[in-house]
């Protein structure tokens, strides 16, 4: 049974502390969404349990090794990790680049049973159809699938993945979260996203954990973990969470909650000497501008 536990963990990144006294227990397969604002952490936590950033005290350990004991190709038969993001624009094919996934099983040999399971991914994932095509020839959204079904060769106890969904259209997001879902239940592992749509988190995460200033806010199941009041403490944005076959489904009243100041108006005459203390700031950025005639710039809310 896969297990990933934090215990009084911190880190950061050198004088800039991230986490501190972090104490966390994951022993259940499922779909764990980790959700919280931008900055927070959420990717550094995904870094400290694959050994990408060692924590600074405490203790990370996976299936009850301690992660700093174990080298990166233990840990890769263990976890697999989807960046958010890949900046790897190699001409090598989208069958390879999947493979690429099976080396911490096999080496740098292949197998029969390599190329099945590689195919089975690009199948799962729905891109057979680029199989033989260049990996730095696809979409932000191909480039994700790819991603995916590379983690997923690894066939590894905890799939960590950071916004899998974040280059998907709709029907993707729905079809990519359903699968982690069904994948972590029907193989027994942990899959652990990181998610900025809450809504998509509350309809398909078994459990979800939400980060706020270093801390873990809120950790629980969706009903327990999506109310009014933690996205009013901890995303400072007032809405309404209603019901929805039997989950959470939120609706966000941004004109009424997001703190930004509408009445900002830049004003510049035609010698450009009368300017907002706003337009000021931004002259250092800008440059002055001469205008043939006075002009105004407003960012009223409509």
């Amino acid at each position: 049974m896969p297990e990933i536990l934090i215990e009084n963990m911190g880190t950061g990144y050198g004088d800039i502390r991230i986490w501190q006294d972090v104490n966390l227990a994951i022993t259940e397969p499922g779909l764990v969404g980790i959700l919280g604002p931008n900055g927070v952490g959420k990717s550094t936590l995904m870094y400290t349990i694959n050994k990408i950033l060692p924590p600074t005290e405490g203790k990370v350990s996976i299936n009850g090794m301690d992660v700093t004991e174990l080298d990166y190709k233990d840990i890769a038969k263990i976890v697999a990790y989807v960046p958010q993001a890949s900046n790897e624009t190699f001409a090598m094919t989208v069958l390879d680049t999947v493979m690429m996934g099976r080396y911490p099983v096999s080496g740098f040999t292949t197998s029969e049973d390599d190329v099945r399971i590689a195919t089975r991914c690009l199948r799962v994932m729905g891109i057979t159809d680029l199989a033989m095509r260049n990996f730095n020839e696809l979409s932000a959204g191909q480039h994700q699938k790819v991603m995916i079904a590379r983690g997923l060769a690894q066939e590894p106890q905890i799939l960590m993945l950071d916004e899998p969904t974040s280059n998907l259209d709709i029907y993707h997001q729905i079809y990519v979260m359903k699968l982690l879902r069904d994948i972590a239940k029907a193989n027994g592992i942990i899959v652990l996203v990181i998610c900025h749509d809450l809504n998509v988190a509350s309809k398909f995460c078994d459990r979800l954990i939400l980060l706020s200033n270093g801390k873990i806010a809120s950790d629980g199941t969706s009903n327990e973990v999506i109310t009014a009041e933690n996205i009013r403490d901890v995303y400072n944005v007032n809405a309404e969470v209603q019901e929805v076959d039997g989950r959470p489904y939120v609706v966000y009243h941004s004109d009424e909650s997001v703190d930004a100041d509408t009445t900002l108006v830049f004003s510049r005459s035609k010698d450009g000497s009368e300017e907002s203390q706003a337009a000021k700031g931004l002259g250092s950025i800008f440059g002055k501008r001469q205008h043939s005639r006075s002009s105004k710039i407003s960012l009223e809310t409509p």
